[in-house]
């Protein structure tokens, strides 16, 4: 594996003094990092705080982290319920002067909460724990798609999703792909990486690079696989340019929809499964790659916060962001100079989880080098979504005001086309402008690519 420095974000996980303490007394398993008695209530993560902004009644992320925590210290006080309407998108963590773990605090808080005051039988817990456990309820969709997509597009099962379970009817459910990721890579040759079989097996149809120097393992994720593989399929042939092997491991989830719903039961066993077949493809001399910025930040920083079971920090430590491994492992601007595509302009929106790892301008100035490419920053806002937040019937009005600054910028900028690198985000900027989303790795495949391929859907002339 790599041995080269990750550029991450100085809140992100990977310090060598790293030492937890707890925060509350009865969660044995939930610690800190450094800095939770650092909060001087300067406030900076309130006003950073997207939510606050624009919903006067929510305390802000002071309050639901060091503040609840003294309070708890004190006295037997139970977790405040405003604390399910932290979005999760985390921008308190890089906003504090201080270092204080406020998004830690948040998925422990929520973690408490769930588990102690909210009732199993309420329409809450059930529609928060459907929206968390998208990964168990997909592949039964993916499996009749079609079907699927014609019956949650019918009005009638949008007003009995709001009336039954609070999910919102405003929006329109994604469209499952007629062939997942897997499937595809399955029948191209992709070679297998569970433990369950053995370590070295491949599959002989189509030859495809085999380079042990230069191995990634490709954490593709849950929308990556069963709504948008073609953003899959984009890293593996951008990597593949590059003359990457690449792995791709039995996953689950990587428990972002978990933490933000209190779900860490849930968020555990999903992240056990993930750390031992990473950890299983870290020992086979892989890199991790994460085509979506909130699974990275899951893997890099959500797992050694919350877990402390074996491997979750060598995970953590070999965890990075597909355009910044290349960036980082390549020279990715070098290569693409001279490349060109047919003229598009592009509204680029920067995520919050990109953000938060450090990573919120690497775009822009990767997909200036393409002749006939140009991108506009939309600018710093928060899309509003956060995930399965935007999904609920009580946050949309809420989210959609958050989103409103980035729907303006998008309107502003001379571009009728959308990038990021979030698949939700993608969503609510479809949802606010109507324009079409892309991947930056579509663009880059595009680029380096092009789009002579042959019938498995890889170019005639493979790298390596």
């Amino acid at each position: 594996m790599s041995d080269a420095e990750q550029p991450t974000d100085d809140h992100v996980p990977g310090d060598d003094e790293f030492e937890p303490i707890q925060v509350f007394p009865e969660a044995e398993e939930m610690d800190l990092r450094p800095g939770a008695d650092n909060c001087y209530k300067c406030s900076t993560c309130d006003t950073n705080c997207p939510v606050a902004e624009v919903d006067d009644e929510f305390p802000g992320p002071k309050f639901q982290g060091p503040e609840q925590w003294r309070l708890k210290r004190q006295d037997d006080q139970d977790i405040d319920d405003s604390v399910m309407k932290c979005s999760n998108c985390m921008r308190c963590d890089s906003a504090c002067p201080s270092e204080v773990p406020l998004s830690q605090m948040h998925n422990t808080a929520r973690g408490e909460y769930v588990e102690e005051n909210m009732s199993k039988f309420s329409r809450e817990y059930v529609r928060n724990r459907i929206l968390s456990n998208y990964r168990r309820l997909a592949p039964l969709a993916s499996a009749f798609p079609r079907t699927a997509n014609f019956v949650m597009g019918l009005s009638v099962t949008k007003w009995m999703g709001e009336k039954t379970l609070g999910i919102t009817s405003e929006r329109e459910f994604p469209e499952f792909a007629t062939e997942t990721f897997r499937e595809w890579w399955a029948k191209r040759g992709g070679n297998a990486t569970s433990k369950t079989r053995a370590r070295e097996a491949r599959v002989a149809r189509d030859a495809q690079v085999e380079n042990p120097d230069k191995r990634i393992a490709y954490f593709h994720g849950c929308y990556s696989n069963y709504n948008t593989p073609e953003v899959a399929k984009a890293l593996v042939h951008v990597y593949e340019h590059f003359g990457y092997e690449i792995m791709v491991p039995d996953q689950s989830c990587s428990g972002t929809p978990m933490f933000a719903n209190g779900m860490l039961d849930d968020a555990r066993r999903a992240a056990e499964t993930n750390v031992s077949e990473l950890r299983d493809a870290l020992e086979n001399g892989a890199d991790i790659v994460a085509s979506c910025s909130s699974c990275s930040m899951s893997l890099r920083q959500e797992y050694p916060e919350l877990f402390d079971f074996e491997g979750t920090e060598d995970v953590a430590s070999n965890t990075w962001d597909a355009v910044e491994y290349l960036r980082v492992h390549e020279d990715l601007e070098a290569e693409l100079e001279g490349t060109s595509v047919e003229d598009e302009e592009f509204a680029y929106h920067a995520p919050c989880h990109s953000r938060n790892q450090g990573l919120d301008g690497q775009t822009i100035e990767v997909v200036d080098a393409i002749d006939g490419i140009e991108a506009h920053d939309v600018g710093d806002s928060c899309s509003g979504i956060s995930g399965t937040y935007g999904w609920k019937e009580e946050h949309y009005e809420t989210s959609m005001k958050i989103g409103e600054e980035m729907f303006e910028h998008m309107d502003d900028a001379p571009a009728e086309t959308g990038l990021t690198e979030c698949p939700t985000c993608s969503m609510q900027m479809e949802h606010g402008t109507g324009y079409e989303i892309k991947h930056t790795l579509e663009v880059l495949e595009a680029a380096l690519v092009g789009t002579d391929r042959g019938a498995d859907g890889r170019r005639h002339q493979e790298a390596g």
